[in-house]
């Protein structure tokens, strides 16, 4: 695939985490699929996927993720998010529901195999995430 076409599978993959339509991820994702939410911590498949990530976002009910960059190059692509969210939802990492509005970074590696995605890496400082929703107001 070309890089344009790899971007835009990254996309659509995004738009669907955003749309929390999780069961639809399994389209873009090649069989052997992993997700390193850290450097050697592997979620294999798909579900390995939702299982990490879910009851983070779960924390944070219609939460956003805008694009702001994306680059790709041969089967990697690199994305830069900044995801916008209010922590209504189920406690995140043990802080209970705050009512708080979050906006954090994240940039994600993801490595292409056959039109699919085959590899995920994720770099979030969870430590920012928690001092927001934690902070006195």
């Amino acid at each position: 695939m070309s890089a344009e076409a790899n971007k835009e599978l990254v996309c659509r993959f995004f738009e669907t985490i955003e749309q929390e339509n999780y069961e639809a991820l399994t389209e873009f994702c090649h069989p052997d699929f992993v997700f390193y939410p850290q450097i050697d911590t592997p979620f294999p498949g798909v579900e390995g996927l939702v299982e990490s990530e879910k009851k983070n976002f779960d924390a944070f009910p219609g939460f956003k993720m805008p694009i702001k960059s994306i680059f790709a190059e041969g089967d990697q692509v690199a994305v830069y998010f900044i995801f916008e969210g209010k922590h209504t939802g189920i406690p995140f990492r043990g802080v209970p529901s705050t009512g708080k509005d979050v906006r954090f970074s994240l940039m994600i590696l993801l490595r292409i195999q056959d039109g699919k995605i085959i590899e995920q890496r994720s770099h979030v400082d969870v430590n920012d995430i928690i001092r927001q929703i934690s902070e006195n107001a």
